[in-house]
């Protein structure tokens, strides 16, 4: 495995996250005023072996992601009381909470944010084969950082919303996955 030289050579940005307050709110400015959409809702999200900092928690959250072009635009909502990157010292509402990168080894990305001295704040599974963790390389609350490693059927999902974003006539702007 080759070491990067820096935490942003690890991979480029792909997402900007948000934490609104009114989270119905926040999907009718990016699809009303920005014209970002469709927006795709994935509810009660449990990512499997999920910690935070190194505990286990039992954090439920959904999200809406759409594309604005080639950024990915996520929503998070919180969905109980559990705790996870978007609470506690890390809860950051109504501005950027984190970026997200796609990473082809997330061993690789850990060691780099440790190395810089960074704290690894969630990490779980995502999927059977995708691993993710959300990392303070130093800012602080509204700096986190999320590396994900894609399981199967990750890129095509993305991809699929991506496409969609090109032709959306702002018809249908939320859709609900699974």
């Amino acid at each position: 495995m080759t070491r990067p030289a820096s935490i942003a050579a690890l991979a480029p940005i792909m997402q900007m996250a948000f934490v609104p307050t009114d989270f119905e709110g926040a999907l009718r400015y990016w699809t009303e005023t920005m014209g970002v959409g469709p927006f795709f809702l994935m509810e009660n999200i449990r990512l499997g072996d999920m910690t935070y900092m190194g505990e286990p928690t039992d954090a439920v959250f959904s999200v809406a992601i759409a594309y604005w072009n080639d950024i990915q635009i996520e929503l998070v909502r919180p969905d109980n009381d559990g705790l996870a990157h978007y609470s506690g010292q890390y809860g950051v509402r109504d501005a950027l909470h984190h970026t997200c990168h796609v990473v082809e080894d997330i061993e690789v990305a850990r060691r780099a944010v440790l190395d810089a001295g960074g704290t690894v704040v969630v990490s779980g599974k995502v999927g059977e084969d995708g691993r993710v963790f959300y990392a303070d390389p130093g800012f602080g609350p509204g700096g986190l950082v999320e590396y994900i490693q894609l399981g199967a059927g990750g890129a095509e999902l993305f991809a699929m919303m991506r496409d969609a974003a090109t032709s959306w006539d702002g018809s249908d702007p939320v859709r609900k996955l699974g």
